[in-house]
């Protein structure tokens, strides 16, 4: 390849390493806008000081935020390519590279162009595996002539992206919901489902594969709300009577197997409320690729140290909702390898955003003994077992006494932890001796608890870094 090419990837991979260094990434799944400015333009700004050229502070408007006199590179942010961060796709990504090409004028931002637009088809290659959802955050919207205040009148295909049908309403963050106001936790527009309504998309999978799918959702209405996710033949009905956090938006996360390499993504309200305008809240939709995990001769059980599971939103603090076995009737889990048994969800959480025991994944029992997690191991019988597991919080303002119950057939353990809601843990064993084949290992939340700081939102104990191991005879 030419020099111009080679100079190009190692000025691209300078700014990979001004952003690890600022902890501020250009691109990011399912960020707001402002996210996204705010990380161009801190990205830049270091790489130019560093090359001794001055931003233009310009008026303060935001058009003129992160544009900077530069012969070499006149090149406006990269908001100013008018791509939002929920089309944020390889292909928008190189149609704006290509739309600006005539600003790479120098042979070392030719080279990097020539870089880009390669990345971009590698990135098309491999994102298969995660899929791509158009509009994720439903920042595109419908045009005013096909719109009635809030309600969308224009048709099948008036929001971008989507196709849908029934009472459909397209909202704005700051808007006012009869006494409420609404926020949108991601972007500034999220969608409504009234009476029978329903959205659906074509998504792009690999056959076999499973996927996760992480959604926020809210209610507004007093009635009890449902809301029907599905990718045929799988499908999930959410009720929607219980709010786990406070400002009134869940995560929530639901697998499924893909059938075919391109499927239909729904989400569609069953429900015939006296109001027809109530309904299900839906913003920011995420889909991930899982790879369930495999015991080893280290632990027996399958995912013990919960590092794989949903995608989780990155500008978002609520965690991600894995709804119960009765209501999730498919065998397989957005939190693969294990099953929750309860009628409350429990909460994936993430190291990003929470204290983690180990790891990056750690499950939060938030339901008092209505929240439980398990998973089913093969055992064999006579022979003796440890199961270790690390009991904490998630640094989350749950303050106070919580508790672990930690069942394995007929035994069981009860892990006492005082919270001080600021993170931290400790560790508990359970030894046994196998009767079975199957052994059932269960953990539960002794008590309710809410956030000291948010008497809303339920909380609990975190458990993580779950092993069992047999032991060998002396």
């Amino acid at each position: 390849m030419s020099d111009d090419f080679w100079r190009g990837l190692g000025l691209w991979l300078r700014m990979r390493s001004t952003e690890r260094r600022t902890g501020v990434q250009s691109v990011t799944r399912c960020g707001g806008a402002q996210r996204h400015r705010e990380a161009m333009v801190a990205t830049r700004t270091m790489m130019r000081t560093q090359q001794g050229v001055t931003p233009y502070p310009g008026p303060a408007n935001p058009k003129n935020s992160g544009r900077f006199v530069d012969e070499e590179l006149k090149m406006d942010s990269w908001t100013s390519m008018h791509i939002r961060p929920s089309s944020i796709t390889p292909c928008n990504i190189c149609y704006s590279l290509l739309s600006k090409v005539d600003q790479f004028h120098s042979p070392v931002n030719m080279g990097m162009l020539s870089f880009l637009l390669v990345f971009c088809c590698f990135h098309v290659t491999f994102s298969f595996t995660d899929g791509s959802i158009a509009n994720a955050e439903f920042e595109f919207g419908p045009k005013p002539q096909d719109m009635k205040g809030t309600v969308v009148t224009g048709g099948p295909h008036a929001i971008p992206g989507w196709e849908i049908s029934g009472f459909i309403e397209y909202l704005k963050s700051g808007q006012k919901q009869g006494d409420m106001l609404l926020v949108v936790p991601n972007g500034a527009y999220a969608v409504r489902l009234g009476n029978g309504a329903s959205i659906k998309q074509k998504i792009k999978v690999v056959k076999g594969m499973y996927y996760s799918i992480t959604f926020m959702v809210a209610r507004t209405c007093a009635q009890e709300e449902k809301l029907n996710v599905s990718v045929a033949p799988d499908w999930v009905v959410l009720p929607m009577q219980t709010l786990y956090s406070g400002n009134g938006w869940d995560a929530y996360a639901w697998s499924f197997q893909a059938d075919y390499s391109l499927v239909d993504m729904a989400f569609h309200h069953p429900g015939k409320e006296e109001d027809p305008a109530c309904g299900p809240i839906i913003d920011s939709i995420a889909l991930k690729a899982l790879y369930p995990p495999r015991p080893t001769n280290k632990n027996v059980l399958k995912n013990g140290g919960f590092e794989e599971g949903p995608y989780v939103f990155p500008n978002t603090t609520s965690g991600v909702l894995i709804p119960p076995n009765i209501v999730d009737l498919s065998d397989h889990s957005p939190l693969p390898g294990w099953i929750v048994e309860s009628l409350k969800a429990v909460k994936y959480i993430d190291s990003d955003h929470f204290s983690v025991p180990l790891g990056k994944g750690a499950v939060e029992l938030i339901g008092g003994k209505e929240s439980a997690i398990a998973q089913v191991a093969r055992t064999i019988p006579g022979k003796t077992y440890t199961l270790s597991f690390a009991v904490g919080d998630a640094g989350n303002s749950c303050e106070g006494s919580l508790s672990v119950e930690a069942y394995v057939g007929k035994e069981s353990v009860k892990v006492p932890y005082e919270s001080k809601g600021k993170g931290g843990f400790k560790r508990a064993t359970l030894k046994f001796v196998a009767v079975s084949t199957r052994t059932r290992i269960l953990f539960l939340s002794t008590f309710y608890t809410m956030r000291s700081d948010d008497f809303a939102s339920l909380c609990g104990p975190v458990i993580d870094d779950v092993t069992l191991i047999s032991l060998r005879k002396p």
